[in-house]
């Protein structure tokens, strides 16, 4: 059932290119917003399923919710997301997320918790 869960959740663009950027540490979904260039809500939808089904964990920090990957993971979804990260090398729509994470990487604060200004999600 697991394997099914993952494949279920991998999917969905949005979902993948969401698993491919917390895979580079911890966003709330104001920084998720400003790299995707994607309305809020979308984003919450597509958090809010991935973490009923365990893909990414999430805390309160303040009037922000932070998200990641799980901290213990199984074998199934550890080496899914490596192939993932594997092949998101080779995608424009993946690069290009990760170089619009670069740039709003000087805004992040270290610890991964969000308490930056809304990030406005215009197209770069």
């Amino acid at each position: 059932m697991e394997l099914i869960r993952i494949y279920e959740c991998f999917c969905d663009r949005t979902r993948l290119r969401i698993l491919n950027l917390l895979s580079t540490g911890p966003l709330c979904v104001c920084h998720l917003q400003g790299v995707l260039a994607e309305p809020q809500v979308k984003i919450s939808k597509h958090l809010a399923y991935l973490r009923t089904r365990g893909l990414v964990a999430a805390r309160r920090e303040g009037n922000w919710i932070v998200y990641r990957l799980p901290a213990k993971v199984s074998r199934e979804l550890r080496v899914n997301l490596a192939c993932l990260q594997d092949c998101a090398a080779e995608d424009p729509v993946f690069r290009r997320d990760q170089a619009r994470l670069a740039r709003l990487a000087p805004v992040l604060p270290e610890a991964g918790a969000c308490a930056c200004p809304r990030i406005t999600s215009r197209r770069q």
